[in-house]
């Protein structure tokens, strides 16, 4: 007996939202695996199938990311960062304005997680002059980049997505200034919400002072000095040929010699007697290479209030936090896996994950997207670092780094991409296009660098999903929901109707991605439009504004999830701040939609 392809359809979608809430496989690799069983289960055919790789909506997320890497290459974020110190007063709800003024007019035209990327390290030196605790500043700084990025349809990828679904479902695409009029009342009082409101609810937790490391980090009891007496075996060995760093959970951040302090790299070092050792390591372990190998640990080192940050940043050594981007290929692999210390020539020494702060079998742990290490080395070594697409280190970039004098050029290109869109001389896809090859025909990107620019997880998270778009139309699954929802909705107003589409858009948001919300949801609400006689441009925009304001976890949108460790955030701190945010939004959001754009 056949399956009707209808209750295998809503069966292949039940089992994606399962992947999906309980994170079986990364998201992009469960989208892919959902393509291909709809393929297999011939829902939708080869062609269709592999549809999403070569949809429009698909293409112009992928040149958008493009783009905003030159904006972010060139330095022209970086311009802001004296207007944003000039402007920030010294109270609180004065430099959230500010910087909510300059991340959310950036985040209009430039993808908003780069936005983020860029301004974590600005806002973190901005918070530590202004002796303000990031964690007041960091929600802000991802919460106005959300909302930034709904005033145009370039903002985000999700808007994008909606736009060319439009398109697919008949209605045509979005034009790129089509969302403004509840774009900017939307952004500003999510401000005024921030600025007046969202103060009393942040936590006062992430420091700024000289304790840095030793408060976010606890590294008090896990910094220490060894000292190797006449009775050690490590004598006349190399740190590689002792082991020690291999058979005890330690790290050896320094050798110290005649008061002549060794950086990294240290593996082929020769210990000698009388050497002490700076060492990252338990109290258990400690003991243990006490016991075994015959060195002194120095006890009476006190660690007053700066002295452990002295003691990893000595000479031509520092210590900085570096963030794990979402594109990162180090995510899944451990840092033993990767052998971090020999690829960086630095060393980690402590990873905070989101309110979890891991000390112990570092060299174990697999790296998540949003991990915060704390890594210490040579300070060349972070310039390296400052470099690679993988990472991202918070703290300002260097401007040898950045190609400054391209700086206007890239700004004039994106300028020439919007105008062009928003005058329908070209469309967005086209000109967006255009954008990438004058970005790299004027050098302000290079053509390696564009392939680390785009994230591939997005791209290939809307290539598997559109597929399964496609076969919820063509079974009728998508009418099928549409009548239940049209038979609740014939007790309620229009108005109500639309408030139940972003609310419900907005709670899965919260568990899926952004993306993947806007795909099952938007098809939905147009057809209940249609069946209720209503305007489904009002429905598809209520779904598309939903979708793209996720603020109630730090796992719904992507610039959350990258403040969560920096700021030493909790998980209900995103809840305490976002809930009253979403649920103002829910209620004004539909009413600006039905006042602009009418419901009928």
């Amino acid at each position: 007996m056949s399956i009707p392809p209808i209750a295998l359809t809503l069966g292949i979608l039940l089992l994606a939202l399962i992947s999906f809430i309980f994170e079986f496989l990364p998201v992009d690799t469960t989208a892919i695996g959902i393509a291909i069983l709809l393929i297999l289960c011939g829902l939708v055919t080869p062609e269709e199938g592999i549809s999403g790789f070569s949809n429009s909506a698909t293409i112009t997320v992928m040149a958008m990311f493009i783009l905003s890497a030159g904006i972010t290459r060139t330095g022209v974020l970086q311009i802001v960062r004296d207007l944003l110190f000039q402007l920030g007063g010294r109270s609180l709800s004065k430099q959230i304005v500010s910087m909510g003024l300059i991340v959310g007019f950036i985040s209009a035209f430039i993808n908003n997680t780069a936005v983020v990327a860029v301004f974590l390290p600005i806002v973190e030196a901005w918070g530590k002059k202004r002796k303000i605790s990031l964690s007041k500043l960091l929600i802000p700084l991802s919460y106005t980049a959300i909302l930034g990025g709904v005033i145009t349809i370039i903002g985000t990828s999700t808007n994008i997505l909606a736009s060319g679904l439009s398109k697919k479902l008949g209605y045509g695409e979005f034009s790129i200034f089509l969302i403004t009029p509840v774009g900017i009342p939307t952004f500003f009082i999510g401000l005024t919400y921030l600025t007046f409101i969202a103060p009393r609810l942040l936590p006062e937790r992430k420091s700024t002072n000289n304790q840095g490391v030793n408060v976010d980090y606890g590294m008090k009891d896990y910094v220490s000095e060894i000292i190797i007496t006449p009775r050690s075996n490590l004598i006349g060995q190399t740190l590689r040929q002792s082991g020690i760093q291999r058979k005890f959970d330690i790290d050896v951040l320094e050798i110290i010699h005649n008061d002549l302090h060794f950086p990294q790299p240290l593996a082929d070092k020769v210990l000698s007697l009388g050497d002490i050792l700076l060492v990252r390591g338990s109290k258990d372990d400690l003991l243990q290479i006490r016991d075994e190998r015959g060195v002194d640990i120095l006890a009476d080192v006190q660690f007053d209030k700066n002295t452990i940050e002295e003691e990893l940043s000595f000479g031509e050594d520092k210590v900085a936090e570096v963030l794990i981007l979402s594109n990162s290929r180090l995510i899944g692999s451990t840092l033993k896996d990767l052998r971090f210390r020999q690829r960086y020539n630095a060393t980690v020494i402590a990873i905070r994950r989101g309110e979890e702060l891991l000390r112990e079998r570092l060299g174990k742990v697999r790296l998540r997207f949003g991990d915060l290490l704390l890594v210490q080395g040579p300070k060349e070594s972070f310039i390296g670092l400052q470099t690679t697409r993988e990472l991202l280190v918070l703290e300002e970039r260097d401007i040898e780094t950045l190609r400054q004098d391209k700086a206007y050029i890239s700004l004039a290109i994106i300028c020439g991409v919007v105008l062009t869109a928003a005058f329908n001389l070209l469309p967005i896809l086209v000109s967006s296009l255009v954008g990438v090859m004058l970005m790299i025909f004027t050098g302000c990107l290079k053509p390696g660098e564009i392939y680390g620019a785009v994230r591939w997880d997005i791209i290939f998270l809307l290539a598997g999903l559109i597929p399964l778009g496609i076969a919820m139309e063509n079974s009728g699954a998508n009418q099928l929901i549409a009548q239940y929802i049209v038979v609740l909705g014939s007790h309620l107003s229009s108005y109500w109707v639309l408030v139940l589409f972003y609310l419900a858009t907005a709670l899965l948001t919260e568990i899926l991605s952004n993306n993947a919300s806007v795909l099952l949801m938007l098809p939905v609400a147009a057809e209940v439009a249609k069946n209720l006689g209503l305007n489904p441009l009002a429905f598809m925009l209520a779904v598309m504004f939903a979708a793209s304001n996720s603020y109630m976890t730090p796992i719904g949108y992507q610039t959350n999830t990258m403040v969560y460790g920096p700021g030493g955030y909790r998980f209900l701190d995103f809840t305490r701040v976002g809930l009253p945010l979403t649920l103002t939004l829910t209620l004004i959001v539909p009413l600006l939609i039905a006042k602009i754009y009418g419901l009928s």
